[in-house]
């Protein structure tokens, strides 16, 4: 999954990113509202974690003019925590509201259900006949037995298994585990690809030739 932080202080905003990574996400950064609605505006990121309090572009200014376009769901990070604040922030578009100082636990507890409601998954166990991917947890079992996959291979599996069914092609896939420091010209994709299906059999990612790939 791709997020993007959208914060102007200099010390959370790196920091937050760092958290994200670290919890295999690929995440984008920008410093201030107008940056971070251009990119939100070309990239279809799976969740943006927005302040309010911005240059340029404010939150709800942005959340305004992001609504216009897309439906990206929004988790609205801001130090004003008073309820017509919050009222605002939700009205305007935000899908949910954390105040600042926050948890960074119940920060990524926010994204996770965000995330899981956008695609119409209600609960955190996703079963693929002998594989169960925990979404909370963010690992995999394959018939009891849990299965280490990198960061961007768990990513992979994820965004699939979220898509069940569905043939997802290699642009959306790139666009969806990549941030933009990464290379995505190469055949990282396929050395992904090609690792998932080792460690959980070689049909558990179908590829459709010219069209992407798909868990069935």
């Amino acid at each position: 999954m791709r997020l993007l932080v959208v914060e102007d202080d200099p010390l959370l905003r790196p920091s937050l990113q760092e958290g994200l990574q670290e919890e295999r996400y690929a995440t984008d950064s920008a410093a201030d509202g107008a940056e971070g609605l251009a990119m939100a505006l070309e990239v279809d990121y799976d969740a943006i974690v927005l302040d309010g309090m911005l240059p340029e572009i404010d939150g709800w200014e942005f959340l305004r003019r992001l609504r216009q376009a897309k439906t990206t769901p929004v988790l609205m990070l801001t130090a004003r925590d008073a309820v017509p604040d919050r009222v605002r922030g939700l009205d305007a578009g935000a899908d949910d509201y954390l105040t600042k100082p926050f948890d960074f636990d119940e920060l990524l507890a926010r994204l996770r259900a965000l995330i899981r409601r956008n695609h119409g998954q209600a609960g955190n166990r996703v079963e693929l006949g002998r594989v169960t991917l925990d979404l909370a947890a963010r690992t995999l079992n394959q018939a009891g037995e849990v299965v280490a996959l990198t960061p961007r291979e768990y990513a992979l599996v994820e965004y699939l298994a979220l898509h069940r069914g569905v043939v997802i092609s290699r642009t959306e896939l790139y666009e969806h585990l990549f941030d933009e420091s990464d290379d995505t010209l190469s055949n990282l994709l396929d050395v992904h690809v090609s690792n998932v299906r080792k460690k959980l059999g070689a049909d558990f990612i179908t590829t459709r030739r010219g069209h992407g790939y798909s868990i069935e």
